[in-house]
């Protein structure tokens, strides 16, 4: 049970009720400090609207934070925004295999952002041999687009986890389809 109460659009005074534009609970918990939901906004959407690192590799950077943090929430909820940007169902499988250190069949760049972002969030930072191959292979504005993301979504992972957000219902056969490791 999260921490703070979800808010809905009637808990809201007008000028505020856009903010529940989405009616997940993040946003419905964010939604109490008005100011630091629309400053969230912003950054998530540039992450996921104006980025221009391929979608499909920012979301699986995603999905190794969630996966490697076992954060139900923001795992499912990129199991289903990870399909709509290219993410393939032997993709959330092959995350699982890196992650516990097994071979797959990704392609060296996806491997490449994975295990930048499981240093990152294991380690605070991505190790020298690794942003060098990252750097063979994208321009700044990638690279620093990927790291931002990466950076971001350790935030994002902490607030949930803090927070203790619920997944929503719709969310949870995703769980069960792409299960998170045990604890």
């Amino acid at each position: 049970m999260a921490r703070v109460p979800y808010l809905d659009k009637s808990d809201l005074s007008a000028e505020n009720q856009e903010l529940l534009s989405r009616n997940i609970n993040l946003v419905r918990a964010l939604a109490h400090s008005p100011d630091g939901a629309r400053a969230f906004g912003t950054l998530v959407n540039f992450i996921r609207f104006k980025s221009r690192l391929d979608p499909r590799l920012r979301e699986m950077a995603i999905l190794q934070i969630g996966y490697l943090t076992r954060s139900p929430y923001e795992y499912s909820h990129h199991v289903k925004l990870g399909r709509e940007f290219g993410v393939a169902d032997d993709d959330l499988r092959a995350i699982a295999e890196e992650t516990a250190g097994r071979p797959t069949k990704l392609d060296r760049l996806a491997r490449t952002v994975l295990r930048a972002a499981r240093e990152m969030t294991l380690d605070s930072a991505v190790a020298d041999e690794t942003f060098a191959a990252l750097r063979a292979e994208l321009d700044n504005e990638h690279l620093l687009d990927l790291v931002m993301t990466i950076a971001v979504y350790n935030g994002v992972v902490r607030l949930l986890a803090t927070l203790q957000i619920d997944v929503e219902p719709e969310y949870q056969h995703y769980l069960d389809e792409f299960p998170l490791p045990e604890k």
